[in-house]
């Protein structure tokens, strides 16, 4: 069995995506530009907020944008989420009672995203009980972003473990190639933001259509 877990926020632990378009909508119309379905924002998210709110201003402003307007985009973005991070979300059925059944079993988890910091401290503890994840990680200065492995690296060294004791669990292309290069075996969460083929193509070893999926897969029962 794998000893110990890392799992994803967007689209993996949670349903952020109403949450997400609802600020970068707020934020677009702030700055006079159209807004973008919410569906679309399954392809948007995903890489950190610098390259969400490029592929935001792609979108509305495909006549090209300067530095300038990007950076103005991002700091309303920045400024409106960090109001009410936990806006709009959404639990995923069984995701609660698979993290209760691990700590049951004394499988350590952990949180590895590239929201920033700050936000996923208060995400995680409004939406979880106390103490369900050992360690809870966003995007911090000096820790490059996913898909680099160091952040994975790091909560690893924590749990005192191998690499490859550790399943990385996601729901993008972006989180297979995390888990890939930091030598962990990795986990597609199709109740995500993303579909099997791009997870496939992006060193899934499993792929989950459930939560409670990935119980046999973790405990290899």
């Amino acid at each position: 069995m794998y000893k110990a877990c890392i799992f994803d926020l967007d689209g993996t632990l949670l349903n952020t995506l109403f949450s997400i378009a609802e600020f970068s909508n707020e934020a677009l119309e702030a700055c006079h530009y159209a807004t973008i379905p919410v569906e679309d924002f399954r392809k948007i998210v995903g890489n950190g907020t610098v390259v969400q709110i490029e592929r935001m201003l792609n979108r509305v402003k495909p006549e090209g944008h300067t530095k300038e307007e990007a950076t103005h985009l991002r700091h309303i973005y920045e400024s409106l989420y960090a109001s009410d991070p936990c806006r709009k979300i959404a639990d995923y059925p069984g995701m609660k009672e698979l993290l209760k059944e691990l700590k049951t079993r004394s499988v350590p988890t952990a949180v590895l995203s590239n929201k920033p910091d700050p936000w996923v401290q208060k995400i995680i503890a409004n939406c979880f009980p106390a103490q369900t994840f050992t360690v809870c990680c966003g995007q911090k200065d000096g820790i490059p972003r996913k898909p680099a492995p160091d952040g994975a690296l790091k909560i690893a060294e924590v749990f005192h473990l191998a690499p490859k004791e550790i399943l990385y669990i996601g729901d993008t292309n972006t989180d297979m190639q995390t888990g890939a290069a930091a030598g962990m075996d990795t986990a597609g969460a199709l109740w995500g933001f993303r579909d099997a083929k791009e997870l496939s193509q992006n060193h899934a070893v499993y792929l989950a259509k459930s939560p409670l999926d990935l119980l046999p897969i973790i405990t290899r029962v």
